[in-house]
């Protein structure tokens, strides 16, 4: 196996082909600064030749400084009827002033035939020509061999044909592409060895892989072609791709630092990859999915008893690596699985110590019945750190409820909604009584919420929902169901989840909302905020 891989990214380009994924000039700029700062030693820019964005992209990119990177540009080889040099496509690639040029190029015999209409013998003098003009202006080539695998096992001479005229033409580093994502491991590891043989000893230049994810195996299939002798990974943030997505650079980089001993990235690097995950799916507008390996928000998170227990005793006994190293962190998720383990370790991250009367198995068990109830703290820690505090003697918290009257008005000629809410809150020995209207009921018990508390606590003025999702608990009772209600909000620095539960669905959303004004009170003042 190797001892040196680059990684090629290919977010801006590949990635952006996922259904629903767009993103703005800015946006790819901001994600490419962030790509250079983990250490990618290829960003592949875009596709000069089909829209203005991407040409823009390398103007722009051509002014920024790059202190790991070097920005790549993408094409295709000359049209089947063209001269190289009259090829416009070729020529946008020039304009990008891009060091290094990635080609994608058919090698499946039924491609060649079928989709790009051309011979055989065509397609080969398409490839040489197309890459000796970019030589000849002094571009770097790297050689995509688009439907490698599937052309290797239709024409594995055709195949092979292609590789060596890629290779002779000066081709530096040939990609071995999955392009439709569906082959198994061990097949991809043994066409990667078999396609080297075929090309060495004359050939001078490294192999890489570019593998989809359409069989789920594009980080298996990756690591195998690494072992087969592959030095250059191409994949994306998050596996963003078309399809099922592309290799997700996210799992293949601590893989092959942590399990291979191959360091692609610095260690202080490979600490950024959490942040660097999170913050590309942000800027993408896609909630990062939590249960993505070593980076997502689960990806270390211990919600059984006997798993806390287990970590309690050896960080090592229910995960394969330490989280910190990606920048992740261990979490003990609290639910109606969790012992007085679980609970202890959760306190303790917390940073909450009992008071003397509040044993943790008191609270085991009020977690228990509330869960059965329909309430869910694994997804809402905020609710259940102001669920141990309440049982504390020393706490108070900062308001209460008194009651809450809400109206929802409709017009028959009106399309809107307009929905007024009256709530009386007790702050101290003070009640106020406050109105607030919304385009619903739960907008309109917020603002009248915030009318009443805020001459108490203006800190509340920067607090805000981002998120509010509804589930109902059980199902078979129709809409005299239990719904679960889950709010996120934030102050901006910090970001934090709370949870309701109840018949009626606005109770719910009230416990879920007080819940989080209290708990950002508590996170301002480190105390309850009481008045």
């Amino acid at each position: 196996m190797v001892n040196e891989v680059e990684l090629y990214d290919t977010t801006l380009r590949d990635g952006c082909q996922r259904e629903g994924l767009t993103l703005s000039l800015e946006d790819k700029l901001k994600i490419a600064q962030r790509l250079d700062q983990l250490g990618i030693h290829y960003i592949e820019g875009g596709y000069p030749g089909s829209n203005p964005r991407d040409q823009e992209f390398f103007v722009r990119a051509r002014a920024m400084t790059w202190q790991h990177a070097t920005v790549t540009a993408f094409g295709s080889t000359r049209y089947k009827t063209n001269r190289a040099e009259d090829d416009p496509n070729l020529q946008a690639l020039l304009d990008t002033e891009a060091a290094v040029c990635t080609l994608v190029c058919k090698n499946s015999e039924r491609h060649v035939q079928d989709v790009l209409g051309t011979t055989l013998d065509e397609n080969l003098a398409m490839i040489a020509d197309s890459i000796r003009f970019l030589r000849d202006h002094g571009r770097r080539v790297f050689y995509d061999a688009e439907h490698f695998f599937d052309g290797w096992r239709e024409n594995a001479a055709y195949a092979r044909a292609c590789l060596r005229t890629a290779a002779e033409a000066g081709a530096e580093c040939l990609v071995l592409c999955d392009t439709n994502g569906g082959m198994l491991s061990e097949d991809i590891a043994a066409m990667m060895r078999q396609a080297i043989d075929a090309v060495q000893p004359d050939y001078a230049g490294t192999f890489g892989i570019h593998a989809h994810n359409d069989a789920e195996l594009a980080v298996a299939n990756s690591l195998a072609a690494v072992r087969a002798g592959a030095t250059h990974i191409q994949g994306t943030i998050n596996g963003y791709g078309e399809r099922c997505g592309n290799a997700n650079l996210c799992s293949i980089i601590p893989n092959l630092v942590l399990k291979m001993g191959v360091p692609v990235v610095e260690e202080e690097q490979l600490a950024w990859l959490t942040e660097s995950a999170r913050y590309v799916a942000e800027l993408a507008n896609i909630a990062l999915d939590p249960h993505l390996p070593y980076v997502g928000h689960s990806a270390f998170a211990h919600k059984a008893g006997y798993h806390a227990d287990g970590m309690m005793k050896s960080s090592t006994s229910y995960q394969h690596s330490d989280p910190t190293l990606v920048g992740n962190d261990m979490r003990i998720l609290i639910s109606e699985l969790s012992g007085r383990k679980a609970i202890a370790t959760k306190l303790d991250q917390l940073g909450v110590e009992l008071t003397d009367g509040v044993e943790t198995s008191d609270i085991v068990e009020r977690v228990k019945q509330l869960e059965h109830q329909g309430y869910q703290f694994e997804g809402a820690e905020a609710s259940f750190d102001l669920l141990v505090r309440r049982r504390q003697a020393d706490y108070r918290r900062p308001f209460e409820l008194e009651d809450f009257l809400i109206v929802v008005e409709t017009h028959r000629r009106r399309e809107e909604v307009i929905a007024e809410a009256t709530v009386k809150i007790r702050v101290g020995d003070e009640v106020q009584h406050t109105a607030g209207h919304g385009n619903g009921p739960v907008n309109a018990l917020d603002d009248a919420m915030r009318k009443a508390l805020l001459s108490f606590y203006p800190q509340l003025a920067a607090i805000r929902l981002t998120d509010y999702k509804v589930r109902v608990v059980d199902a078979g009772s129709g809409t005299a169901a239990t719904v679960r209600v889950l709010i996120e909000s934030t102050n901006g620095p910090q970001t934090w989840s709370t949870v309701g539960s109840h018949t009626n669905i606005i109770q719910a959303s009230w416990q879920a909302l007080a819940d989080s004004l209290e708990y950002g009170l508590l996170l301002t003042t480190g105390t309850s905020g009481q008045h």
